[in-house]
């Protein structure tokens, strides 16, 4: 097996999240840097990750880094790369490209030039001069920033957060890999009731089922690396099988799911019958007004309409207020939400006990997470509830 740096990117603000998934899953000398988590791993890791990390967008091969200022030293050094290591005589490999703040800012030039260089290297290693590309996918990118070019595969293929359960969505979908860091910074366990009363298709409340089942969110879905001849498929049926042992099938636990869309529930729970977690998670179509909870130390985490449009803020604003007294009656709760809306706080009527600054999609978004009260520790024969 070979040994190659890696590359998980992440949507700015979860870089810590993913680092923190990738020493998880066992690998050391992990590097954070904007939008990317940078580690060492071999084919077996390929495979691993793309199965298991719930927040990273992508995970790239790293073929190489270096000062560019011209394109003649693009060329040069992009073609001393070991592609040939890599890429089979037949490979499909499309060259995309971004540059920023660098000298060499015509992203078509610095693809083409890339592409040229490649195919060079590949002339020296097949001892051939024309290849017909119609054979497995290799993405590959050159990214400029600062002239420094890094040139990447892309192992994943379609986006991480394409678990393969959600079908269908609602109008503003929340990604699958913000959800699951959603639920991550909660700190939510399995021991605890989970609650979403805005749930729309369900999203937040199946990344969290899939958490507390520790069910890899990639078990259901193909990535583009099975394709690649010198990852066998012996690799990728082990770190299924692995992943499928490790679901908790002992475990017992409920998520509460609620939203006054009957609509938008049907789909929910399409797409959690269809991620497997269907009988962990009651969904229950009810206005926000009637929630309350007899459970204790409880974890509200929620993704409430935003009001973007004209005429809808008012209706967002109104909501938050609400939302605020709903959590008052829940005294020994944690709450955790999702917006864009700066006066939120007031809204809510509480101070955020930490707040992030995070991104869904274009959105820059707040995530406001309020602490309740720790629950006390559980002992033989003693559980929260009767506390």
């Amino acid at each position: 097996m070979g040994v190659y740096d890696l590359i998980a990117t992440a949507t700015f603000g979860l870089e810590s999240i993913v680092a923190r998934e990738v020493r998880r899953l066992g690998y050391e000398n992990v590097t954070t840097e904007n939008a990317r988590v940078i580690f060492q791993g071999d084919e077996e890791a390929i495979c691993r990750c793309n199965l298991w990390l719930r927040s990273a967008d992508r995970v790239f091969i790293r073929m190489g880094e270096f000062p560019a200022h011209s394109f003649e030293e693009l060329f040069e050094r992009t073609k001393a790369l070991p592609w040939g290591d890599i890429l089979p005589e037949n490979a499909n490999f499309p060259v995309q490209g971004k540059s920023v703040r660098s000298k060499l800012f015509s992203v078509p030039d610095c693809q083409a030039i890339v592409k040229k260089a490649i195919v060079e290297k590949m002339k020296l290693k097949y001892k051939r001069d024309w290849f017909e590309e119609d054979g497995p996918r290799f993405a590959i990118e050159v990214g400029l920033l600062k002239d420094i070019a890094t040139l990447t595969i892309d192992t994943s293929g379609a986006g991480l957060h394409k678990r393969g359960y959600r079908r269908t969505a609602g109008d503003a979908p929340l990604k699958e890999t913000l959800a699951a860091a959603m639920v991550d910074l909660s700190f939510w366990n399995p021991d605890r009731v989970l609650l979403d009363p805005m749930c729309g298709s369900g999203t937040i409340a199946i990344e969290a089922a899939l958490i507390g089942r520790n069910m890899a969110p990639g078990l259901m879905r193909r990535f583009a690396s099975q394709e690649w001849p010198f990852m066998p498929s012996s690799l990728w049926n082990k770190a299924r099988e692995e992943a499928r042992e490790a679901i908790d099938k002992s475990r017992e636990f409920r998520i509460l799911a609620s939203d006054l869309d009957g609509r938008v529930l049907r789909t929910a729970r399409y797409n959690a019958e269809l991620a497997g977690v269907e009988d962990f998670i009651a969904f229950q179509t009810l206005p926000l007004q009637e929630i309350s909870s007899k459970k204790k130390y409880g974890c509200m985490i929620t993704n409430p309409p935003y009001g973007e449009r004209l005429g809808e803020q008012r209706e967002a604003e109104s909501l938050y207020r609400e939302m605020g007294e709903v959590c008052k009656k829940l005294d020994t709760w944690s709450f955790y939400v999702l917006t864009p809306h700066k006066s939120f706080e007031s809204l809510f009527g509480r101070k955020a006990d930490r707040k992030r600054k995070l991104y869904n999609g274009r959105i820059q978004v707040d995530y406001y997470q309020f602490y309740g009260p720790r629950p006390p520790r559980r002992t033989a024969g003693n559980t929260e509830e009767e506390s």
